[in-house]
Formats: structure tokens, sequence, C-alpha cells
């Protein structure tokens, strides 16, 4: 017989909230939206779920405002994507179009990254970091200080149109608007020097393009995060229906331990008294109140749920008033789910039976599995992790050691080659020297190979030779004419190689180029 009994859980208050999107009643794709009251959580979880809403939103606004000095030749702005100059900055590193490599390579990242996050802790991006559950948090706390919480709000949206109803709710959507608005133009100051870009949108004097990127952002931000919420997750993204090839039976995901929450009573006492078993469940609802997609997590795992594990904090606080462990909702394994229900009802022979897991102290039975962090660390994460670090550090090691010049030639195509009045033979050639950092620098051109050929650099005079030193200005393009001349030695082609080399001896860079000529003059 079961001894352990605990507070009465008729002192607990039952919110009276029934879930909008039910697994047992699901609703057709295009019924009307039934809109959900979530109600203010508090605890561990929601904390962390303020802390990263603080650090994202912080990044997102204020970093096109980080100042990073590069000399005179080169932006001073942290963090800018240089459409007019095709040029990324990012501190101290700059991305050139050639080098979008980098940008496929953080996309990779991003990708192992989200496959890593997902096989560990489930839709932890979802529940805590994803754009769309930042800025629904956000409109949430504008929401709660103009409407009050939950109640307040279901109130006042079922009351008439009053004076006091129009002045909250005109209130509300005008800060929602103006977060939209804070949001468009935090995104083009990423595009532009966000001090002389910010001078011009308030001056009037912007390019169109930037006003109607404000414009787009702020109705999206706005429609996303104030009027669908929800309704984005469930329908427009595709996450909720990848994360299950994503999930094996070790990953963490928000689950209701009915193996100790059945039977739900509100009157433990008096069952117990009967004989009848009782779970730690009273019923309360305090885990859909507080839930910001309508569902109940004790209908099981849903594509709803975005493991934000606010239901934990509501739990959790409902627990400690009944003075019972916390844990009837929490992040947990399947394998570690299906061994504690397979002692709670006999290996699946019979109902739940509380019974079966709690000694008479109300204390569990060592055989109740409980989360183990070693399980995290498995073949799967490690593989993950792996690949994940392998990318960045290979993109780290190529980014030290890249050279910061470069050369392309073109070979003139009509005519292929000359022949001049003292029988030698020239070959046009059109130089691109890259210099790829933001000061400017002499650099040497060489012809190396191609016996007894010279070259001649026109906007240099007539003077031939193997060796000219021009002047690269600050990341850019230096483009040049150069012509090579030779006698005629019977080859048809010959190769040779133009070498470019900064007079620091800091970057080099080679281009294989072809002499073109006739094999039968002599």
């Amino acid at each position: 017989m079961n001894l352990y009994t605990a507070p009465d859980p008729n002192d607990i208050e039952r919110v009276s909230v029934e879930p909008v999107n039910a697994r047992r009643n699901r609703q057709p794709l295009y019924a009307p939206r039934k809109k959900i009251f979530p109600k203010r959580a508090e605890g561990r979880f929601r904390r962390f779920k303020w802390f990263v809403m603080l650090i994202t939103l912080g990044i997102y606004y204020l970093a096109p405002w980080i100042r990073w000095d590069r000399g005179p030749y080169a932006p001073d702005q942290a963090i800018l994507v240089d459409l007019s100059s095709r040029r990324f900055f990012f501190f101290f590193i700059e991305i050139w179009p050639q080098e979008f490599y980098y940008v496929a390579g953080l996309l990779v990242m991003a990708g192992f990254g989200l496959f890593l996050v997902t096989a560990a802790v489930g839709r932890a991006w979802c529940g805590y970091a994803c754009p769309q559950t930042v800025w629904v948090d956000l409109f949430l706390v504008v929401e709660r200080a103009i409407e009050g919480d939950r109640n307040a709000r279901m109130k006042l949206d079922a009351g008439p149109f009053t004076f006091d109803k129009i002045r909250k709710r005109v209130t509300k959507h005008a800060i929602w608007l103006l977060i939209g608005v804070a949001t468009g133009g935090a995104w083009i100051f990423y595009f532009a020097d966000a001090p002389s870009l910010a001078a011009s949108l308030f001056g009037g004097s912007a390019p169109a393009a930037a006003y109607a990127t404000i414009a787009i952002l702020t109705a999206t931000t706005y429609v996303l995060g104030g009027l669908m919420r929800e309704q984005v997750c469930t329908y427009m993204c595709p996450w909720p229906r990848i994360q299950g090839a994503m999930l094996d039976e070790n990953s963490l995901v928000v689950t209701y331990n009915d193996w100790r929450g059945e039977q739900r009573s509100r009157h433990a006492k008096k069952a117990q008294a009967q004989g009848l078993p009782v779970g730690d469940c009273v019923d309360c609802n305090a885990c859909v109140a507080v839930c910001p997609m309508g569902i109940d997590i004790r209908d099981g795992q849903q594509m709803e749920c975005i493991t934000c594990a606010l239901c934990i904090d509501a739990c959790d606080g409902v627990m400690d008033k009944l003075g019972k462990p916390r844990g009837l909702i929490a992040y947990a394994t399947l394998s570690e789910y299906s061994s504690n229900m397979s002692l709670a009802t006999d290996g699946g022979q019979t109902a739940i039976r509380p019974s079966n897991v709690r000694n008479d102290d109300g204390s569990f039975i060592p055989a109740v599995r409980h989360f183990d962090w070693r399980i995290i660390f498995r073949p799967r994460i490690v593989f993950y992790a792996v690949v994940w670090a392998s990318i960045g550090l290979a993109m780290v090691v190529h980014l030290a050691f890249r050279e910061r010049l470069e050369l392309n030639v073109v070979h003139d195509r009509n005519p292929q080659y000359v022949l001049e009045s003292d029988g030698s033979i020239r070959n046009g050639y059109t130089l691109r020297v890259l210099n790829m950092v933001p000061k400017p620098r002499d650099v040497t051109i060489t012809l190396v190979g191609l016996e007894g050929g010279t070259m001649r650099i026109p906007e240099f005079g007539r003077q031939d030779g193997r060796s000219f030193t021009v002047h690269a200005e600050p990341d850019a393009a230096t483009t040049l004419k150069v012509f090579v001349t030779r006698k005629p030695d019977g080859a048809a082609i010959n190769e040779f190689l133009f070498v470019i080399e900064d007079t620091d001896h800091a970057d080099r860079a080679t281009y294989r180029a072809a002499f073109n000529a006739l094999g039968d003059v002599k």
C-alpha cells in the first residue's frame, strides 16, 4: 500500500483553459484562428528565454553601430555588407565575391549546427533562438504591459469597444509598428554606414530602396510577430515537419511523464482512501495556460510544440506548492520515458500504477531512470560536433593563410598574335591585379619563362623589360594592358608565368599564360 500523501491539490488554482491545437481534436487546415492568451510563466527556463532574447535582439539592433578601424581606405563599420564594392566586412575579416565559398561554409555549418542541436535537445532552436520566437516574445511583453496578463486580456478581448479598450489596442499596435520599423531600420544599416544612413533616412534623402525595405520588414514583423504568431510555426515553417527525422530515442524533448502523473485527480486524499491509483498531476491546466502555441503537452509529442519549456516552469511551480518533486513535465528522452513507463505498467501489462515507481515515503524507487548528461555525448552527437568543428577550423585556417593578392589574365582573342616588322611576334594580355587589403601597395610584375621574351606596359611608355613595378590601389582591382614580344622559335604555343609580388614580399600570385605563334615562322 502506498503510504505517501501530499498536500491537498484543491489548494491549487485550476485554470479554465482548453488547448487550441489539440492532437485529439485536429482543426481543419482552413479553420478560423482561435486566439491564444498565454499566461506569464516564471522559472528557470523563462529566465533563460529572457537572457536569449536580450542577447539576440541586442546583437541585431546594435551590431551595425559597432566601429572597427581598418585605416583610411576602408569603412570603419565592424559588420558591413558593402554591395557597391561587392565586399563583406566582419571585424578584421574581409570577404570578396570570389571568396563566396566562406559563406557557403557558414551555411553548411549552420545546417550541421541545427542537426546537432535538434539531435541533442530537440527543437531548442525553435523554442529559444528562432527570430519568430524572439519577436513574438517581445510583442507579448508589450501586450502584457498594456493589457495585463491572461485573464485581463481575455476579458478585454471579449468586452465591448470602450474608450479604454480602443486606447489600449491603439497603443499596443502602435508600439508593435514601431518595433517593426526598428527591425527594418536595423536591417538596412548592415548594408551602408549606419550613422550616415540614419541621418539621410530622417532627412528624407535616403535611397528609395531603403524606405521600401523598411516598409516591407515593418509589415512582415508586425504581421508575423503580432497577428499570426503560432500560425507561422504551425503552417508556414517547414522545420516542425522535418524535425522528426533528426530525433532519436536519446534526444531530449519536453515530455509529460504520465508514468508518475496519472491518474490525474484533484481529490488525491479521497481517492487514496478508496484505494484508487493517484498520480502527481492535479489537472490544474497551468501547463496549457502558459503555452504560447496553445497545446496540452499531456497529449504527448505534437508538431506544434516548440520545446520552449514554459510548461515545465508552470508545472514545477505547482509541484513546489504541493511539496512534490519537480519533473512531472521535463526534458526527457524516449528511452528514459519508455523505461519508466514499463516500470509503472508492469511491462505494459496493466494501467499506470504510481505505487510501482514510488517507495512508501513517496520517493522514487532506484530503478526509475533520471536524466544523465552523458547520454548527450553519444556517437551521433559527436559526429555532428566533429563535422561542424572541422568545417569551422578549416575555414579559420584558410582565412589565416589566404593570399591577399590575386592576378587574373585574359589573352587577346582577335588577333591572337601580331607579326611585327622585325620578325618578332607580339601577344596582347589584359592583367587584373587585385589588391585585397585596405591599403595601397606597390606590386612587381615579372615575366618568368619564355626565354628571349620581353613585355611592355603602354601606361609606362615604350620601355621593354621583364619586370615592372605598378601601384595597386587599396581594396581595388588595377587593370593593365600588357604586350609580350619575342623572336619566333618555331613553336606554335609557348607557356610562361606572370608573377606578381608586393614589394614587402608578403603576398605572391602567379598565372600561367600561353604565348601564341605560327609553328612554321622562321
